[in-house]
């Protein structure tokens, strides 16, 4: 088996820059991490991992992790998963901190600086799909910082890991069953969240996509965006329902389900419109039982909360990068017979 002194010979560097790199303490010129890694990587180094946990509990690592706030039922969910995972760590002398924010691209900015400030050695994030989060991410990395994102992702960013749900696979499934539930031709209205979030857009391009195979059988007659809000997403989906009596189908992509469905209930039209959504919130799980939603699509919100922490910690204490870039969590297809 390689050593660290083995290493540093043939990177030319000494046994303390190696040491650094694969425990990721301080800094080092971001070539030479690479070169290190790379090297050990040739070599199948395997740290010791008791080792590792000790010194771990000694430098008494934080992780920062940044959640939405409870305005989307989803990530109280997930937020559980960060807590459950918290207490396991802290028997590591991990720290974990959590900070809320609701939405915008500069809340979420401002969120990663208070954990910076709080000296974290790791972040967990849903992070919005905008440059400015990018570069974030990426001056992150360059300090050390390593980055893993959940629920949703961020393209052409350096974080070194993505735990959720495989959108355009999720978007799909849901044009799937929106063939196979409805009996007549589906006229369908897509009720989306917002252009910023790479998983709306994504489940949004995946159902799209799904049309080519069905395309005798579905059309997608208008797409709103809702912001995950429940009342713009009542206010909208009841324009959209009064503006084409056609309707009989509606795909939501994101949040604000509830608040669409009400318009439902007010117009009459419960029973008439086949509804796929996401997530078994206790909103959504209340409309499944009713009939009003045929069929939910859940993600395993505890696990996107959890796993981020697993990897972070592994990372931190390894210098290993996560054996898979994309985690993906399951298919969970709900109806009423089995939420």
């Amino acid at each position: 088996m390689a050593t660290i002194k083995e290493i540093a010979a043939l990177a030319g560097v000494s046994r303390g820059t190696v040491d650094r790199v694969l425990n990721n303490r301080g800094s080092v010129n971001p070539e030479t991490a690479v070169k290190i890694r790379e090297i050990a990587r040739a070599l199948d180094y395997r740290p010791n991992i008791a080792g590792l946990v000790l010194a771990a509990q000694k430098k008494k690592l934080k992780l920062g992790v940044v959640l939405f706030s409870a305005e989307n039922p989803f990530f109280i969910d997930v937020e559980e998963g960060v807590m459950e995972k918290a207490e396991e760590l802290s028997g590591y002398n991990c720290t974990v901190l959590v900070r809320h924010i609701t939405y915008g691209v500069e809340q979420q900015l401002q969120a990663i600086h208070e954990l910076e400030e709080e000296e974290v050695n790791g972040i967990a994030l849903a992070p919005y799909n905008d440059e400015r989060i990018r570069k974030c991410i990426n001056a992150l990395c360059d300090r050390g910082i390593p980055v893993v994102t959940f629920n949703t992702d961020i393209e052409n960013s350096r974080r070194i890991a993505y735990v959720g749900s495989h959108y355009k696979r999720s978007g799909e499934t849901a044009a799937g069953l929106m063939h196979l539930m409805t009996p007549d031709k589906v006229r369908v209205g897509i009720v989306t969240g917002s252009p910023d979030i790479l998983c709306h857009t994504e489940r949004v391009a995946g159902f799209v996509s799904s049309l080519r195979r069905y395309k005798s059988d579905m059309e997608i007659v208008d797409i709103i965006e809702n912001h995950d809000d429940e009342f713009e997403s009542y206010e909208k989906t009841t324009r959209l329902l009064t503006e084409h009596p056609e309707l009989n189908a509606l795909f939501f992509a994101a949040g604000g389900v509830n608040g669409g469905c009400r318009s439902l209930s007010v117009l009459g039209r419960e029973g008439q419109v086949r509804v796929i959504a996401f997530d078994k919130v206790p909103t959504t799980k209340a409309l499944v039982k009713k009939g009003v939603i045929a069929a939910t699509i859940c993600q395993q919100p505890r696990v996107q909360g959890s796993k981020p922490l697993t990897l972070l910690f592994a990372y931190l204490t390894t210098g290993e990068l996560p054996e898979k870039e994309y985690n993906y969590v399951a298919v969970d297809i709900r109806i009423r017979e089995n939420i």
